[in-house]
């Protein structure tokens, strides 16, 4: 099985042929697999970044963090937006609103961290980036599946392409 599944990687990475005549049938199939392993490799980057992104971010809040009660002005499953006074009393609306704001609603009191240097980077209260590694990991999940689906059709008409090639040889050459 995993012999198989390894010769079907090989067969999957964009690798051009010297002892078979380059078609453009071939080099549609070679460019469309180098595509896939890009559009691939960029989701998988973009997934890491945004794990590492909240990571840096909640560095940022617990290396000077102040806690306030805010209220939650408006609530949507990936963004809040949010109003706070600090203990200096000076009110804030984080411009991009409050990070990790799920399960929130409109009229909400609830705490949340900040960066006292920046007001403007908030999340609520005990949240963490590990919430973001699950949405991340899913994503990556995702287009790795996609990803390889698309890839083993390719492989297979690049086989059913190279057995016409086989056939038409063989025919004018009887």
């Amino acid at each position: 099985m995993i012999g198989r599944l390894l010769a079907l990687l090989r067969a999957a990475l964009p690798r051009r042929n010297p002892d078979v005549v380059d078609t453009k049938q071939r080099k549609l199939l070679r460019w469309s697999k180098c595509a896939v392993w890009i559009l691939v490799g960029l989701v998988t980057l973009q997934s890491v970044l945004l794990v590492a992104g909240a990571w840096r971010n909640d560095r940022q809040i617990e290396r000077n963090m102040g806690v306030a009660q805010a209220e939650v002005l408006s609530a949507g499953p990936r963004r809040s937006t949010i109003e706070f006074v600090t203990p200096d009393r000076v009110t804030y609306r984080p411009e991009l609103g409050v990070l990790y704001p799920s399960e929130l609603a409109e009229g909400m009191r609830i705490y949340v961290e900040y960066d006292k240097n920046d007001p403007d980077l908030v999340r609520v209260q005990h949240r963490t980036a590990a919430l973001a590694i699950i949405p991340a990991g899913s994503i990556a999940v995702v287009a790795w599946l996609i990803a390889g689906l698309v890839l083993t059709v390719l492989v297979f008409l690049e086989r059913r392409v190279s057995q016409l090639d086989i056939s038409l040889d063989s025919q004018l050459l009887s």
